[in-house]
């Protein structure tokens, strides 16, 4: 059998122009990231699976992340696993660095690889943005993140919308209807979008009898006065939460539904949405029991976290013509590799066509390159360059320094 090349199931390419944008969406995303103060930190993509196995994180059941992640084993025998994300590799950083200053706002772009069920918006592998303040336990701290992901929505032009929970309001609100296994409660609650209320009216019998469900499901409906008037736990945080986003110009909007798929999360929780889709395009909260496991101590932490390739579909962003220029060489090859420099020097990304001008247009207009410059014996003895704009095929004869001006 001959064997055909083909992507792996669950992988995929990123090619021009989709590259180029998702590369435009990037550099936003990270100028965002250090404007507010965070700093870049890359981790191993391989760790000890030991690191990542449930029991080795601050809630007793198993997160769907965390099962399918990919497991691995080195030619010594050991058992290793490819990064689901990068949080959790927080407690083995921390471990090994005591001394980093708190607060840390550290950000992180890169691949993180899950082994689950593919679908037309599922990956097996995907580029995860994180930015986490580690060492802060004021809700500030939450807000800022709210900010910060708010700031590099509005210059990529998404429509969005911020809903909030707390984990401790979830637990006080589940515990008041005395059901006791709460983590798997949480887990049927948070289906309710995507199956339905009465299917997870039916998945909550095995945990609940029907009067414990009907007033659980009651319960969900209630606004923030209800809770507050009732005293239930985790309310104050939520209050906090949205009086200092209101610092940054930030409305927010309480959803009770919210769970956050991930155990370890400890108080306020976060999604944005882009308004009229129904998936979400970043998640975050506050995680206060998972960055000091191995340090032997309790280290709070608030983080957010999205996927590039998700932002890309739904962001407005100029895309960069890469190259800018095509200059076309008539047999000039010394003075065009010398006005490639130069071009190159201040900043003006281009190519040079050594051959025919007709096939040198031709190259431009599959690759949508807005300038071509031609350089002939007759533009080198006047001194002079002839600019092409291939939108208008506008044409004019500019000096060196006149054309790189106008390029730059």
């Amino acid at each position: 059998m001959i064997f055909e090349p083909e992507t792996v199931k669950g992988f995929r390419d990123f090619l021009p122009p989709e590259s180029l944008k998702r590369d435009a969406v990037k550099k936003i995303v990270e100028k965002w990231f250090r404007l507010y103060g965070f700093m870049p930190v890359d981790t191993a993509m391989v760790e000890f699976d030991e690191l990542m196995k449930p029991d080795n994180l601050p809630n007793e059941e198993e997160d769907e992340a965390i099962s399918d992640r990919f497991r691995l084993q080195d030619k010594g025998g050991r058992k290793l696993g490819l990064r689901y994300e990068f949080t959790f590799q927080l407690a083995r950083i921390f471990r090994e660095n005591p001394n980093i200053k708190l607060p840390f706002k550290r950000y992180q772009i890169g691949e993180v690889f899950r082994d689950e069920p593919v679908s037309a918006r599922r990956f097996r592998q995907f580029t995860q943005c994180d930015a986490d303040i580690i060492g802060d336990q004021t809700i500030n701290a939450d807000a800022e993140c709210l900010a910060l992901f708010s700031d590099i929505l509005k210059e990529l032009k998404v429509n969005f919308e911020i809903q909030i929970n707390n984990r401790k309001l979830l637990n006080s609100i589940i515990e008041s209807v005395e059901i006791r296994q709460i983590k798997n409660v949480m887990k049927e609650v948070d289906k309710i979008d995507k199956i339905g209320v009465d299917e997870v009216k039916n998945n909550l019998k095995k945990y609940a009898d029907t009067n414990q469900i009907i007033t659980l499901l009651k319960l969900l409906e209630k606004d923030i006065k209800f809770f507050k008037e009732n005293a239930f736990s985790g309310i104050d945080e939520l209050e906090e939460l949205i009086e200092d986003c209101k610092l940054y110009g930030i409305s927010l909007k309480f959803n009770p539904l919210l769970t956050r798929g991930f155990g370890y999360y400890t108080g306020n929780i976060f999604e944005i949405v882009e308004k009229g889709k129904k998936d979400s395009i970043a998640g975050g909260g506050r995680y206060d029991r998972t960055v000091g496991k191995y340090a032997g101590k309790e280290i709070p932490a608030v983080g957010i976290s999205f996927g590039l390739e998700r932002l890309t579909e739904s962001a407005n962003v100029k895309i960069e013509n890469l190259p800018q220029a095509l200059l076309i060489s008539i047999n000039q090859d010394v003075i065009s590799a010398d006005l490639a420099k130069k071009l190159r020097k201040a900043g003006v990304s281009c190519s040079i066509e050594f051959g025919k001008p007709s096939k040198g247009l031709d190259y431009a207009n599959s690759l949508k390159i807005p300038f071509v410059v031609f350089i002939g014996e007759e533009e080198v003895g006047n001194k002079k360059f002839k600019l092409r704009n291939m939108e208008t095929g506008k044409e004019e004869l500019l000096s060196e320094k006149q054309l790189i001006r106008v390029l730059s």
